[in-house]
This record gives structure tokens, sequence and C-alpha cells, in this order.
């Protein structure tokens, strides 16, 4: 924390050397790279300033952490994920790969499948269990997407069911008498494929994921990565890039969450390699007398789990290993917040007391409500770098 120095402030006694054991955990040596640091819509710590309490002896604090453990492990955890793109990209083989279950049943073309007319949102919640820590897991795909002849405003019906979780968490928060747990449905990241033309975004892409990142975190995926080579894989992944950054469209992790120097190592090595080229299956082969879950053709196996063949790893420890709680940190804190404040100042009523909000229903539309994302850049430090 910084402090003007004033004239009249009290003369400052110089610092002791700090022992060991007490420097900043950064100091410490290199950190782990899928340790992740708080987030930062969480409270900070307390002020340089407050003196450490001399103890006598053993308290037992640090039981705490256990103690938070077991609540957590009784509790479970809630992951809400939505995938989105065209037809045929394998959104629903790349869920089943994520989690190594069968989340969806995907549906070969050209079986006597009709194709969808309109967009289509279908959910599906299964309890993933794995070491005794039970995960609600719900998917979202969007089937029909892109697939039209007249894509316009098809990303309509997303945003809106996007919009529609949060004004369901809403309703129930602002009750006086509210539940002890709200179900959490509200979208915690969504993962947009991109197809692999090889060229740059299509304006469809564009469109989309301006509005998409104002409303949830993004992460952007090159479907069915097999189909390029490394040279063409790399050059298209540049190329969409630089599309993101002349749009101003901010993918997750984005800069502006970066609070400390471990943040932004780990989050920098990410931005260079997003969008990542990704294989899915669900399959397993036998390879040099080991099953590996990969892609059988007439050339070889194309093992989903080789960071040579492709980089799905990046994206299971991008989703589960490393950002899975910052993702749902920044979708309460930041997403969440947006909404409710912008439905707030929509009501055009003020609290008649403790606990009582005279919420008016949500419109129809609320697709397109740029105001929050702007209120919550400007809400963070101005040593920032713009986004």
């Amino acid at each position: 924390m910084r402090t003007q120095w004033s004239p009249s402030a009290a003369p400052v006694t110089p610092l002791s050397p700090l022992h060991p054991d007490d420097r900043h955990p950064c100091a410490l040596g290199p950190m782990d790279p899928l340790r992740r640091s708080p987030s930062p819509c969480t409270s900070r710590p307390p002020s340089p300033r407050t003196p450490p309490c001399e103890m006598l002896g053993h308290v037992g604090i640090e039981a705490v952490l256990e103690q938070l453990k077991i609540k957590a492990m009784k509790m479970g955890f809630e992951f809400n994920i939505m995938v989105v793109g065209q037809s045929g990209l394998g959104k629903s083989t790349m869920v089943n790969t994520l989690f190594k279950s069968k989340m969806w049943k995907s549906t070969l073309p050209g079986l006597g499948v009709p194709m969808p007319q309109t967009l289509q949102l279908q959910s599906v919640t299964h309890i993933i269990e794995e070491n005794s820590v039970k995960l609600k897991l719900t998917v979202t795909d969007t089937p029909g997407f892109g697939d039209q002849i007249n894509n316009d405003k098809c990303w309509d019906p997303i945003l809106g069911y996007i919009n529609g979780q949060y004004e369901r968490y809403l309703q129930e928060e602002i009750l006086i008498t509210r539940q002890r747990h709200i179900p959490d449905t509200r979208v915690h990241c969504c993962v947009y494929f991109v197809p692999p033309t090889g060229h740059c975004l299509r304006p469809l892409d564009i469109e989309f994921l301006q509005r998409l990142c104002r409303t949830v975190n993004v992460v952007p995926v090159i479907a069915r990565a097999d189909s390029l080579t490394i040279e063409e894989r790399e050059a298209f992944r540049r190329r969409i890039q630089h599309d993101l950054r002349a749009h101003c469209i901010e993918v997750y992790p984005q800069k502006c969450f970066d609070e400390d120097i471990s943040d932004r190592i780990l989050n920098s090595k990410i931005r260079d390699r997003i969008p990542f080229a990704v294989v899915g299956a669900d399959q397993e082969h036998l390879v040099n007398g080991r099953c590996v879950l990969g892609r059988k053709t007439k050339w070889g196996i194309i093992e989903v789990e080789n960071m040579a063949h492709c980089e799905f790893p990046l994206l299971r420890d991008l989703l589960i290993r490393s950002h899975l709680q910052d993702l749902k940190d920044i979708t309460h804190n930041v997403h969440y917040e947006n909404y409710r404040v912008f439905r707030l100042n929509q009501s055009h009523a003020l609290p008649r007391g403790p606990g009582w909000v005279n919420l008016a229903p949500a419109p129809a539309d609320l697709t397109a409500t740029p105001g929050p994302w702007k209120v919550r850049w400007q809400a963070h430090d101005s040593s920032d770098e713009e986004c």
C-alpha cells in the first residue's frame, strides 16, 4: 500500500530485518506453476502497518484450514460450463474427454437426425466424485448455433440464458427469508469452439465474442486441431490473437485480474497459448503397451493427452486443476455483480428498509447490457492496464 508523505507525519522508525520465516511467500523461492493466489475479487490482506501479535505458545489457528476442508467436502462443489460452436466441431466429445465420463451422447451426422431449425439450449447435470470430492457439474450445449443461412442475432438465446441464470440467482438473493444455500446455476465458463479454417476469426465469431465476454468468462479453443499442420496451427493462433486484440475482446484470464507477480507469470503463459488447439476423443487405444485416449486414423493414433499432439492438457488444467475456483469467484464478484447493479438501477426503486428490495420483473430483452462491463473495469486500480 502506498501512502503520501506529509510534513506533519510522525517520524518513522527504521524497521528491523525480517526473519526468514516472516518474508512474503513470493520471496521464499520459485512458486508452483499450478498454485493459485487468492482471487482479486476476494478481501485484501491487512495493512502492513498492523503490528504482529507476539504469541506465547501454540494456539491451533492452522486448524481452521482443516475445518474449511471438512465443510467443503460435505457440501461439495458446483461448476457450470457452456460449450458454444457450430455442429460437428466435437463439443460433446470434448466435454466427455474433459471429465472422462459420458456426459453427452454424441450423435453422428448423416444418421437421419434432423438439424435444428433454431438454436436450442440443452443442459445436463451429473455428480462426479473423485477421492471423496463431489462435483455437481452442469454442461450446457448450444446445438444449432451458426448453422443457419441467416445467423442474424443468433447469439440472443445464449445471452438470454446466461442473464436468465443471473436473474434466477438474484431473485433468490433478494428475498427477506432466503435459503441457506442458494442453488448456483450461473454459467462460470463458456468454451467457444473456433472452426479450424486456418484463416482468421469470422465476422460471426467477432460479433458474438464482443457481446459474450461482457457477460461470462470466455475461453476460446481451436476445434479439431488435428486437421491442421503444426505450422498452420501456430499461424492460425497468431491471427486469432491479433483479431482479439484488434476488436478489444478480453477472454479469460483477463490482465486486469492479475493481482501479483505469480498471477502475471502464470496467466501470461496461458494468454500466450490461447486459443488452445484441442482434439477430443472418448475411446481408448493401446499404444506401446498402455491405454491412451485418442483418435485412430490410418496414419496413426492422435493422443489427446500428449502435448506433442494437441493442447488438451492445457485446457484441462485451466478449467479444473488451477483456475476452477477463480472462474467461480470472477463470475460471482464481477459478472453477476455487474448484472445485479444493472438490475437494481433499472428497477428505479430504493430499498424500503433493511433487507427489502422492490425489484421489478426482468425485461424480455437483457442481451444488450454493455454498461456494467465498463463499470467493472473502472472499479479496479488505476495502475492496471486499460482493457
